[in-house]
């Protein structure tokens, strides 16, 4: 499974390890995704995202319905 939020579509960055003597190595910097289950009551099930943890703020915000349509529309989920 990839590094990505299926909710903010945040994924990994790319950047520099940078030393005392500022030599410059790549590295990557991963975004703080859990796997989480949510449970929607108007079709009775749960489903499992892999979210970030702006991802479960934005969930809160919103309710689990109205992330989900949002996400779609921007094309981060396509089926749940």
């Amino acid at each position: 499974m990839s590094r990505v939020c299926q909710i903010t579509g945040k994924s990994v960055m790319v950047g520099n390890n940078v030393s005392h003597s500022k030599r410059r190595t790549k590295r990557r910097f991963y975004p703080n995704l859990f796997d989480k289950k949510f449970y929607l009551p108007e079709e009775d099930r749960w489903i499992e995202l892999r979210i970030s943890a702006a991802g479960v703020r934005l969930i809160n915000k919103l309710g689990v319905q109205g992330a989900l349509k949002k996400a779609q529309e921007k094309g981060f989920i396509k089926k749940y």
